[in-house]
Order: structure tokens, then sequence, then C-alpha cells
């Protein structure tokens, strides 16, 4: 089994390997296909071709594109992403690295948030089958489910920001950081809900679970310590690309609430055309995606050892 499990996580880690290795390449090439100038396009002006001959070697883009892959390729394996191209004088990852701590409160609050309420209202859903607290969370969850993220943060916004005056508005004020977080959190926490109950109310038919109690098995036993443990499955499959929408999606709740994330970083480097920026910010993120997933797998697995390791 060790040697199986050991095995397995040396295949899935190397799927994580090649994954990232074709973001890189992938966001690379499409980004030098694009066919705007990052010089010419930020200032709106023509530029001499003295001075854009010179910007161009200053950032090593006078060289072939494959010798530029290969030394991007390198840089990204120490942590260097190369230097903005719209703010003079900064380094991509100095840049990334100051907005991360936002964009990862929002991400991972949400997360925490997400899961805990979704396998608590899951779990009761499923033990209440069919009586009023199960309609009631599933009629919830169902609208919860059809709103988008930015949907939500508006509402938010208006009702606890600009009526209530509960919570700041501004991300990068004392408790700004609420709303937003709350609002990534909600479309996850009603997915995690719907999935949970169903694979709780799998778990309640299975015939261990029927042995258990013909045996004597206290029923918090038989819910907290069988049933629920195998129902868990399920969300932390889901668990990885939650992640990936958490972080991706906190894009525009951040503008939204002006949190100065990695959301408003990617989306000024879009408008200003500085694709190094854009560049860092997708691998980063994609980085960070492919190894939840990996870690996902790996604690799915030891979280059911029913799963085939094959």
């Amino acid at each position: 089994m060790n040697g199986k499990f050991a095995l397995y996580t040396l295949k899935r880690f190397g799927m994580a390997l090649l994954t990232i290795f074709l973001v890189i390449t992938i966001t690379f090439f499409t980004m030098h296909a694009v066919p705007a100038n990052p010089f010419t396009s930020q200032t709106g002006r023509a530029i001499s071709e003295e001075i854009l001959r010179a910007m161009e070697v200053k950032y090593g883009l006078d060289q072939p594109v494959h010798v530029q892959f290969v030394r991007y390729l390198a840089g990204v394996l120490r942590f260097d992403f190369g230097p903005s191209l719209s703010i003079t004088g900064s380094m991509v990852f100095d840049l990334i690295k100051g907005g991360v701590g936002y964009s990862a409160q929002i991400g991972f609050g949400g997360a925490a948030i997400a899961i805990v309420l979704g396998i608590i209202l899951g779990a009761l859903a499923a033990l209440k089958r069919g009586k009023w607290l199960d309609k009631v969370i599933q009629v919830v969850t169902t609208a919860l489910v059809s709103m988008p993220a930015f949907v939500m943060a508006t509402i938010l916004l208006l009702v606890f920001g600009k009526y209530l005056r509960w919570f700041n508005t501004i991300g990068s004020q004392p408790g700004g950081l609420v709303l937003p977080t709350v609002a990534l959190s909600l479309y996850p926490m009603a997915y995690i809900t719907r999935l949970e109950r169903s694979s709780m109310l799998d778990v309640l038919g299975q015939d261990y679970i029927r042995t258990a109690r013909a045996k004597g098995v206290p029923e918090r036993l038989v819910i907290f310590k069988h049933a629920l443990k195998s129902a868990l499955s399920p969300v932390i499959t889901y668990a990885g690309p939650m992640m990936a929408f958490l972080l991706t999606g906190s894009m525009v709740v951040e503008s939204i609430f002006l949190v100065p994330g990695l959301g408003q970083r990617f989306i000024k480097s879009m408008t200003s055309f500085d694709y190094m920026m854009t560049m860092g910010v997708t691998i980063f993120l994609s980085i960070i995606i492919v190894l939840l997933n990996f870690l996902g797998d790996l604690l799915n697995k030891i979280m059911d050892p029913r799963i085939d390791l094959s």
C-alpha cells in the first residue's frame, strides 16, 4: 500500500509539473503573439525607432522568441518573472508579493467559510431529508448557485456597505475585506452544501451504515465517525477547483471593492499592455492552483482508502 501510494504521489507530482510547464509555455507564446507593442500602447504616442530599439534591448525583447522563452523559463524556476513594463524599476514578483496577501485573505477566507458551512448545512439537509429545514436549505442554495460572485458582491456592497454601513466597502481599509470574502464564499458554499447532501444520503444508504446501526452503535458515532467521514470525499475533490474559482473569481470582486490584490494588478496590466505582469500573475496563480489540486488528490486518498490508485 505504501509503495503504491508513493508511486501515485510521484505520478501526480510529475503531472503537476508537466501542467505548470504547459501553462508557462502557452501563456508565454500567447502573450508574445499579441500584436500590440507594450511601450507605444502605454503612452498612446509614437516613439522614435531609436528609443523603441533601446527599450527592447533593455528588456531583452530584441532576442529571438525561443531565446526569450528559455531565459524566462529559467527565471520562473527562481521565481523571477522579470521587470514590469508599466511600473518603472519594479519587478513583477515584488508586485505580486505586494498584492497576494489581500487575495490570499479573500480566497482562503472564502474557502474556509464555504467548506465549514457547506459541510454543516449539507449534513443537516441529509439528516432532515424531506423536512422543512431540508427544503429551506435547498431553496437558498439553489438561489445562491444561480447568482455569480459579482452580483452577490454588488448586493452586499449596497445593503451592508451603503445602507446599513456595517462594513467598509474599500478593501484597503480596516474591515474592508469582510464583504468581498463573504461574496466569494457564497457560491462554493451553496455548491458544497448540495454536494455534501447528496454524498451523505448515498453513504447513509450503504450496508456498513445499516450494520453499524444494527449492532447498536450510537447514532452520533454512526454519523460523525462513519457517514460524515466517507461523505467528505466529493468535497475534498472539489476543493482544488474551488480554490481556482476563488483565486480567479476574486479579480472582479476585488475591482468592485477596490482591493489592492492580484486582481487589480492583473486588470491594470491588461489595460496597460504590461504582458510581463500579465504572464507573471497568470503563471503564479496557475502554480498555486495546480499544487492545491495535487494536495487535494493526496488528501482525498488519505481520507478514503477505497480510491483506486491505478
